[in-house]
């Protein structure tokens, strides 16, 4: 299977079913950070980012939400002083899809290339 981050979002208009428990034993693996989490019976993906100042976060949702903007693909964003919570969860089906994986994978990859400038 290709690197998560790789893939592209794929188009979901509520006719499709949220991940199996086997899908998720297969995709979660691939992004260790993150927690699944459930409220109010709606299954979904966070992670919290350290980061040293306001102004980083707030680069670092910038990012994120271009990356979304660009799938398709919408998170929640939280941004405080010095952290990042980003939520994904395919809110047409009320739960988990593959492109939340997908998208965590790439909040991942945004974030260790934040890191190295």
């Amino acid at each position: 299977m290709d690197h998560l981050s790789e893939q592209g979002c794929e188009p979901c208009q509520g006719n499709v079913s949220p991940v199996t428990e086997e899908e998720i034993a297969q995709y979660k693996p691939l992004i260790p950070e993150w927690q699944l989490l459930s409220e109010q019976q709606v299954s979904y993906l966070e992670r919290s980012y350290t980061l040293p100042n306001f102004k980083t976060a707030l680069n670092f949702a910038q990012k994120v939400g271009g990356i979304a903007e660009q799938q398709g693909h919408h998170p929640t964003l939280i941004v405080e002083w010095g952290k990042l919570t980003v939520q994904w969860w395919t809110h047409t089906i009320n739960g988990l899809h593959r492109n939340d994986f997908i998208m965590a994978a790439k909040t991942d990859k945004i974030f260790q290339q934040l890191q190295k400038q």
